[in-house]
């Protein structure tokens, strides 16, 4: 125990019996003043008095076996860190959605990928490695700050490849060697858990490979606990766009200004003054670090080669506090965003599986409808609206995303949209543009009501796919209502690549059938 709380014990055990002392004998006093007047009240007192006393001395005893049973705990047992609790309840909560999520995903390849990136989600969450990705141009030295880092120059000395793995901890062998680069897997004294170094492809380099390259080191630095962008001289904006995303994400930065060697010490002092001004909303000026992990050599006045050692210290110390302090919560700031970017994902592909199957409906429906009104022509145009819009799409629909609507439902929201349609002009908008493109593509003259029945198609279309919007939203239309989304759905199935496929098919499934069945009236009506 240190001397100055035992002096405290010391002087506060004093007190407290000097206090009982005065109140003994105050009390003493009282008992004898008493007793001449009220013995009654006098032994009433006592007993007072006796039941006090042995409540002290049984707290006092209390204490003393409490103090003793806290000094015989070991203090070697260091309590192991544990990830902050609310973000690892956050995790936890998104993968078991996750989870929930991929089970609806049909495509096997993609519902495996997502499982075993939840998996690996889950192992570190309960004490997995810590992950530091280098990342930056190729140019920046990148692979010789990590040789550097983990002591493996090829020309430096076994004795400094030594000094500087004493710096870390013990460096295990190369995890494997592809196009990613190297990830070694080392232990900092005072850690319990393993970290990972990985060397990423460098950044900003030309042609497709390059940007092939750069994704796969961007997707690298995304999955990092802690990110060491490598520079060789002040940000440009190439690098500092990257940066700033990645800050942006939560990534734990520092930025290492490597091959200080060729520089100055006042040229060095300008290029850190000007990062750190350019980055100072987002990473502190204490984390940006100054380094030559590959100083150039150079011949000495005897003629002889010298190799200058790596200055990598600074890196070694402020990664080393980083991790230490840090370590934990960057694991969990790491697991919480992957959870989610995964989730993220997972929706995505449920979205986009959802939207498939959706359209598949919709063109079912639209193709039927156009039979139905091919063969029964509708004589105000305005109600051609009605017609296409079917209430059994709306359920079908609803369905695929979830919503269990009734068929009464179903012809509610089918009215209102075709109220809609009419009262934006597209029926009539879409009869023009249809037998514009019809009699384009076609030598022979198309009947009214074959064009009626590719408008069915097409209205059905527009009004299905706002549908789709509609429930995608959690059935909701949005700001702008359900006129802006008809209105934009109109926009974009008006564009020539859409109107082309669907011109085609209209040919198919609806202009010669109906052309056909008109020939064999005529035929029948002439043998007649």
């Amino acid at each position: 125990m240190p001397l100055s709380r035992l002096l405290t014990l010391i002087i506060g055990l004093i007190l407290i019996l000097g206090l009982m002392l005065w109140l003994v004998n105050s009390l003493s006093w009282l008992y004898s003043y008493t007793a001449f007047t009220s013995p009654f009240l006098a032994n009433l007192l006592l007993l007072l008095i006796v039941a006090l006393l042995a409540g002290l001395i049984g707290l006092f005893v209390y204490y003393v076996l409490l103090f003793n049973k806290g000094a015989k705990s070991s203090p070697k047992q260091r309590r192991q860190p544990q990830i902050p609790v609310i973000k690892t309840e956050a995790a936890e909560e998104t993968l078991r959605a996750i989870r929930q999520q991929v089970a609806q995903i049909e495509d096997e390849v993609a519902r495996r990928v997502l499982l075993g990136r939840s998996q690996e989600i889950e192992a570190t969450l309960s004490g997995g490695e810590l992950q530091v990705v280098v990342f930056g141009t190729g140019s920046a030295g990148k692979t010789s700050l990590v040789n550097a880092l983990i002591g493996r120059i090829v020309e430096s000395s076994g004795e400094h490849s030594s000094k500087l793995a004493n710096q870390i901890g013990k460096v295990d062998a190369p995890m494997g060697t592809t196009e990613i680069g190297e990830t070694y897997s080392l232990k900092l004294k005072g850690m319990s858990r393993e970290i990972l170094i990985t060397d990423t492809p460098g950044i900003l380099e030309a042609g497709i490979a390059g940007t092939e390259r750069e994704k796969l080191a961007r997707s690298l630095a995304t999955g990092a606990d802690l990110l060491l962008f490598v520079v060789d001289n002040d940000l440009r904006s190439s690098e500092y766009q990257p940066l700033q995303t990645l800050a942006a994400m939560g990534k734990r930065s520092l930025i290492v200004l490597n091959k200080i060697d060729l520089y100055t010490e006042a040229d060095t002092e300008i290029i850190i003054a000007r990062l750190r001004e350019r980055v100072h909303s987002f990473i502190k000026p204490v984390d940006i670090v100054a380094i030559s992990a590959n100083p150039q050599s150079f011949k000495s006045e005897n003629g002889e080669i010298f190799h200058p050692e790596p200055e990598i210290l600074p890196l070694l110390r402020r990664m080393a506090a980083v991790l230490r302090a840090e370590g934990e919560d960057l694991v969990a700031d790491n697991i919480l965003l992957q959870s989610q970017r995964l989730g993220d994902d997972a929706r995505k592909l449920i979205d986009s599986q959802r939207r498939r199957q959706a359209e598949k409906v919709v063109d079912r429906f639209a193709w039927i409808g156009a039979g139905v009104v091919s063969v029964t022509p509708i004589p105000v145009v305005d109600l051609l609206a009605t017609a296409a819009v079917n209430a059994q799409m709306v359920v079908e629909i609803g369905k695929i995303y979830g919503c269990e609507l009734n068929l009464e439902r179903g012809r509610e929201l089918a009215l209102s949209l075709a109220k809609t349609l009419a009262s934006l002009g597209i029926v009539k908008g879409a009869i023009q543009l249809l037998s514009t493109a019809l009699q384009f593509n076609l030598t022979t003259i198309v009947v009214g009501k074959a064009i009626q029945g590719v408008t069915a198609a097409y209205l059905t279309r527009i009004a299905g796919r706002s549908f789709i919007e509609y429930f995608r939203h959690n059935q909701d239309w949005g700001d702008g209502g359900m006129t802006e989304v008809v209105q934009r759905q109109f926009e974009l199935n008006r564009r020539d690549e859409f109107m082309q496929e669907f011109i085609q098919q209209a040919i198919a499934k609806v202009i010669k059938p109906t052309n056909n069945s008109k020939a064999e009236a005529d035929s029948q009506n002439g043998k007649v």
